[in-house]
This record gives structure tokens, C-alpha cells and sequence, in this order.
């Protein structure tokens, strides 16, 4: 725990942590020091000098952002002086910024207005500059206005922290500019569209490209929530009005590594509405799929469930809420009588794996250790992931790669193991036995005949010296990887879809035929939740049924359609990779006649005759409980779980990736790789 420190700070004492600057440190007594520059999280740089204050013994004035409290420190953050020098500065910005609040659609949420406001400046005493720079609108996601820049570098500073480098300063003094590489639009850039600038941007310099009317920020009704769209399960805050979502912004706590998402969790929910949306049920009559009631089509489904029986087969994707997979269960165990039922999690994971793996707050680890997996922004493949390993390794933390080949992190590794991996890992484990961290005999006896290279040495004495290694690893050398924890830390496995702990935390996990057995063929009647990998009926299903919210190929050859809410029209929880329990609040009512995943299921078992039980927070909660097991385990790679994590993520979100806005990045991606 760090040590703390007393201090005072206009007269109010209290203790912050030893090294906190005092921007930080007067937030913990309720006191705002003015800034624009300043990133919590990030060094300071003291670019636009708002946040000078008097330190008692200075010889003038120091910067907040960058200065450290010291024990019996006494500070003075509004002074006359200090005040004078502040209205000065907010002066001279608002000298070269157009002064059109009431139109501006950051008014209200603009740090550069409501300082003017609180200095009583209406109108710059400076004479006024226009650049009349060009407004960047080549792209349907973010808008750059360079008039509107005040150079405090916040964007250029998370887009190189988190490693795309997009963003730099072009020219010097007032008339420079935030821009790309030789000042191209950012769709001729590598921007990934992820958006960390909009949200990093204090004034009308960069924001959403749809923005312009779409209502005023204290119009919207802001809502913490959790993005289902991939194994990271971001924390997003999600901005709603008359009913519908207007914008989706990153929701992790200032300063937190997890601070990201994705432009598919930031601009995706376009797919709500789009054209494949399934509104009301469908039903196949006479070759065609004809619209019907939910009374006539869960009539239907429960008359062939009810004469297939064992024969019925559930295939779900694992990014159901762990409410929806209780209930599933208990429709195709209690209602239709059948053992058939699985999820996409079991393509390149098991439920063991998943219960081994531990709980464990990727900010608190010191060393991280990523095996058998490359997250990489531009392929968006656990992006989030990849710019949280950046954003620790650019505040002191260490980065130990082990994987077979060339990996997006590895110009930010302490060091990279190539090579097969689980020799890798044995030849590591080794080193650090060697080290003098303990480990049971039979550890040792496992990795006797290791040869321990030089990269393994180093490795090993990273490990040795940290305090809080945390060992990430793909599913299939899970097991391998977690023998490092033995030694010294805590050991994860990475899933590919939000809730897939969950669900096998849950028991959703087939007692019958896998997965990939039933999709085979071969099953009386098949019963598709969710947007899963199959585009082809399979051989020899007599009756099939799609629930889903969006009509994709296979829902094209579906005898019934049963339209279900996406994440952001349903309730529940989730349990992420990490091993925590998320809640997921309804943000916005279903469309048409769509119902969330349990409310169908639970319906369709009334239907039955056999009325089930609806899965319940409280259920999940107490299976979530579940801690990870730790023994030694062979070091050996699961082949059959050795899948391509982007072909997985891209398969169970076609609807998603084929919305207008993602269509678009997805083409313009594809012309910028020739």
C-alpha cells in the first residue's frame, strides 16, 4: 500500500499518497485546480499552464500536473496572483477559439468555456485570430475542427500512449495544428476510429461525426453499462435521448488503463436499426417466411420440440447473459427433455479451463505475461486488451511475450520468447526455478531436461522481481501457462466472446453432443441462439429455429424466426475473463416485437406445458463465486482449441460488421491493405 502523506491545500489538511501530484491529491479534499493539458493517468507536461499554484517555501509558482506532494507540503491554489495569471491564459486562448457557444455542441460539457464563464470573460482582450483551418469530414465516425483546437496535446498524448500514433502536432506557436502524418484526412491515416480522442479532446476539436443536432449533453440520460461485442467486455457509458442511443463513449474510471474501446463498441449500435433487424416472428409457409404472431410461433416450435425431444439440439453463442443461459438450460433440460446443448465457447475453450482460471485486476499487475495470443488494434482482435498491456508498459510496467511467431506487442516487450510455446514456457519455468521462486517437486521434475535460453534467463529475472506478475494466456496453453502462477502470481484465461466464463460458470455445457457435432448434422430439430457461426441448415435437421435479432443466412433457411433484444435492449449480468461479475442494464426498449433471450425461452416452456424458471442475478451471483483451482498441469497445447480468435469474433457479429458505418471502415480497411 503506498505510503501517505499529510498535506494542506487552502487550508484543508489531509493525506494523499506519497508522489501524487496535486492535481490529484486536491481532487481527494473536493478542490478543482484548473487545466486543460492534463490526462489523469498520463505524466503531466504543463502545456497550458492553468494549474500553477504557490507551494509554501517555492520561489515562484509551480505546475499542478507535474509536481509531487510532499509530507507537510501546504499549498495555495487561488490566490490573487494565481487567478490573475489563469483569466490571463483563458484570455488569450479565447483570442484565437470561435466564441460560438450556443451553437457548439460541446457547450456545457467544455472545459474552455467553463473557465471563461467562471473568469467573467465574454469577449477576448486580445485582438482576435481566425486560421480558417479545413474541417475534416471524410469519415462517417470522428470530426476534426483545427479552429477549435487549444493545443493542450491530449490527443496526440493517449494516441501515443496507446500505441497508433495517428495524431501529431504540425507547425509551431499558435498557428500549429493537431493533424496526421503529412496532414492526410485520418481515413488515409492508420487511425483505427477507435475514438480515445473524442473522448480525450476538452473543447469542439474532435468529436463524433454525427454529433451536429442530435441534442445538448444534459438533454442525454447517461448510463454505465458494458459492451458484449468481444472478450473484453469494456465498460462503456452510453448517452440515450427520447429513447433511443445517441453515442456510446468509453466508461472505465479516468486515468484507468481499461480507458478504451473499439470503434465497433463505440459506433456499432447503428446495427439496431438496420435493414436485417428482426421485428416480429417468421414463420415458413409454403417455401416462404411469412410474419406471425409469438403465440402462433411458439405454438410451433413447442409442437416439434415436444416430438423431437432428446433429439433437439441448442447451439448458442457465449454472449448471452448468464440470466439467459440458466433459463436455456433449464428449457432444454426440464422442458424439452434433451442433453444437446452447447455454445460457441466450446470452439477454443472448455469449462475446466474456465474455472481454473483465476480472478485478477490486469491494473494492479506489475509484470504481465501474454502466451499463445497477439491482441491487435487494426485487426480488432481483444483490442482493448492490447492498448491496456500498452498503457501499463508506458507507466513502468513489464511486458514478457511468449508466442510462435511475430506479435503486434512486440516493440513494447521487455522481452519475447519465440517459438513453440509450450517450450517456451517450460524453459521459463525452469529459469525461474533457478531464480529461487518455489514450485512443487513435480513441477520441477516436469522441466528438469528444459534448455533455458538466453531470453528465458531474462524473462525469468523480470518474474523474480516483480511483485505482482499476472499471466494471460489463450485457452489452449492455458493450462501449460498457469504453471508460472505456481511460482509467482495469478494466471487468466483470455476468452473471445464476452460471457464466456459465464456460461460455464452457468453449466451451460453440453452433457450430449458438442457443439460442433450437432452443427455437423444430424439433429431432428436445431435450435440457433444468437448470431452463431453457421451460414449452411445443416445435413438432415428436419426443423429448424433461429433466435436471433438480426435475419442472417442461416435465419434465411430457418423454418421459425424468433426475434430476440440486443445486448443494449436487455438486463443482466456477465462474468468477464477477469473473472468479475458485470451488470448490464436495459438502455432502450427492444424493437418491434423482439423479447430478451429468457423471456422467449421461458414463454416457449409455458408453451410446452412445462413452465421453467427464469434465471435470476442472484443464481449467477452465487455461481460466480467459483475461484480458480491451482495444481500443476501437464505442459502440453489443447490442438482442438487452437482456433483463429478473429475468425470467431468476426463470425458471431456479421449484423454488426455489416451496419452502414462498420461496412464502410471495413471497406476502406480493406482498400488501404492493397
Amino acid at each position: 500500500m503506498a505510503k501517505t502523506v499529510n498535506i494542506t491545500i487552502d487550508g484543508v489538511q489531509f493525506k494523499a499518497p506519497e508522489g501524487m501530484n496535486l492535481i490529484d491529491a486536491a481532487e481527494l479534499a473536493g478542490i478543482h485546480i484548473p487545466n486543460l493539458c492534463y490526462l489523469k493517468g498520463m505524466k503531466g507536461v504543463g502545456a497550458c499552464r492553468l494549474c500553477m499554484v504557490e507551494v509554501e517555501g517555492s520561489r515562484g509558482p509551480v505546475i499542478a500536473c507535474n509536481t509531487r506532494v510532499k509530507d507537510g507540503m501546504v499549498v495555495r491554489t487561488s490566490t490573487d496572483e494565481i487567478q490573475e495569471s489563469r483569466k490571463f491564459v483563458v484570455d488569450l486562448v479565447l483570442s484565437m477559439h470561435p466564441l460560438d457557444c450556443m451553437t457548439c455542441t460541446k457547450a456545457g460539457v467544455c472545459n474552455l468555456q467553463r473557465y471563461a464563464y467562471e473568469f467573467d470573460i465574454k469577449e477576448s482582450s486580445f485582438t482576435r485570430k481566425r486560421f480558417g483551418y479545413p474541417v475534416d469530414v471524410s469519415n462517417p465516425f470522428i470530426k476534426m475542427s483545427p479552429d477549435y483546437c487549444v493545443l493542450c496535446g491530449r490527443c496526440v498524448r493517449v494516441c501515443k500512449e496507446q500505441g497508433t500514433n495517428v495524431l501529431e502536432f504540425m507547425g509551431r506557436g499558435v498557428g500549429a495544428k493537431v493533424t496526421t502524418v503529412v496532414d492526410r484526412a485520418l481515413e488515409e491515416s492508420d487511425c483505427t476510429f477507435c475514438g480515445s480522442c473524442v473522448d480525450a479532446c476538452p473543447v469542439n476539436a474532435i468529436m463524433e461525426a454525427d454529433r451536429w443536432r442530435k441534442g445538448r449533453e444534459w438533454e442525454y440520460e447517461k448510463t454505465n453499462s458494458v459492451c458484449l461485442l468481444c472478450g473484453n467486455a469494456c465498460d462503456i457509458t452510453v448517452s440515450t435521448r427520447d429513447g433511443s442511443i445517441q453515442k456510446i463513449n468509453a466508461g472505465a474510471d479516468k486515468g484507468s488503463v481499461r480507458k478504451y474501446i473499439c470503434a465497433y463498441g463505440r459506433f456499432g449500435f447503428d446495427y439496431l436499426g438496420s435493414d436485417n433487424r428482426l421485428l416480429t416472428p417468421m414463420k415458413r409457409v409454403e417455401g416462404k417466411l411469412v410474419e406471425t404472431t409469438w403465440q402462433d410461433a411458439l405454438k410451433t416450435v413447442a409442437e416439434k420440440l415436444t416430438g423431437a425431444g432428446g433429439e433437439t439440439g441448442f447451439i448458442s453463442v457465449a454472449s448471452i447473459e448468464n440470466e439467459d443461459a440458466l433459463t436455456l438450460r433449464r428449457l432444454a433440460g426440464e422442458a424439452v427433455g434433451t442433453k444437446n446443448v452447447d455454445t460457441t465457447m466450446s470452439l477454443y475453450a472448455d469449462a475446466d479451463i474456465l474455472k481454473d482460471s483465476q480472478r485478477a485486476v490486469l491494473a494492479d499487475a506489475d509484470t504481465i505475461v501474454v502466451v499463445g495470443v497477439d491482441p491487435s488494434q487494426r485487426e480488432r482482435v481483444l483490442p482493448a486488451l492490447n492498448v491496456a498491456i500498452r498503457k501499463k508498459v508506458a507507466r513502468g510496467g513489464k511486458l514478457i511475450l511468449v508466442n510462435s511467431g511475430e506479435a503486434k506487442l512486440d516493440k513494447v516487450a521487455s522481452v519475447s520468447l519465440k517459438g513453440d510455446e509450450v517450450q517456451s514456457l517450460r524453459s521459463l519455468a525452469k529459469a525461474a526455478l533457478a531464480k529461487g521462486l518455489k514450485g512443487e517437486g513435480e513441477l520441477a521434475g516436469m522441466v528438469q531436461d528444459a534448455p533455458v535460453t538466453e531470453e528465458a534467463e531474462r524473462a525469468a529475472e523480470i518474474l523474480a522481481q516483480s511483485e505482482k506478475p499476472l499471466i494471460l494466456a489463450s485457452p489452449a496453453l492455458f493450462h501449460a501457462a498457469s504453471n508460472l502462477a505456481l511460482l509467482k502470481g495469478r494466471s487468466l484465461a483470455f476468452t473471445f466472446e464476452s460471457n464466456a466464463k459465464g456460461v460455464a460458470l452457468m453449466g451451460l455445457t453440453t452433457e450430449g453432443r458438442t457443439y460442433r457435432e450437432m452443427v455437423a448434422g444430424g439433429m431432428k430439430a436445431l435450435y440457433a441462439v444468437g448470431e452463431a457461426p453457421l451460414s449452411v441448415r445443416p445435413e438432415g435437421t428436419e426443423f429448424l429455429v433461429v433466435q436471433n435479432s438480426h435475419i442472417t443466412e442461416l435465419a434465411k433457411q430457418a423454418d421459425v424466426l424468433l426475434p430476440s433484444a440486443t445486448y443494449l435492449e436487455s438486463a443482466g449480468t456477465i462474468v468477464d475473463f477477469k473473472g468479475r461479475l458485470r451488470h448490464i442494464p436495459r438502455l432502450i426498449e427492444p424493437m418491434g416485437k423482439a423479447m430478451s433471450h429468457r423471456e422467449i425461452f421461458s414463454r416457449l416452456a409455458k408453451a410446452m406445458g412445462k413452465p421453467i424458471k427464469k434465471g435470476t442475478e442472484e443464481e449467477a451471483r452465487a455461481l460466480a463465486r467459483t475461484e480458480g483451482s491451482r495444481r500443476v498441469r501437464p505442459f502440453a497445447r489443447r490442438e482442438e482449441l487452437n482456433v483463429s480468435p478473429e475468425m470467431i469474433l468476426q463470425s458471431v457479429s456479421i449484423s454488426l460488421l455489416n451496419s452502414q458505418r462498420l461496412l464502410w471502415l471495413k471497406e476502406t480497411e480493406k482498400v488501404a491493405a492493397r
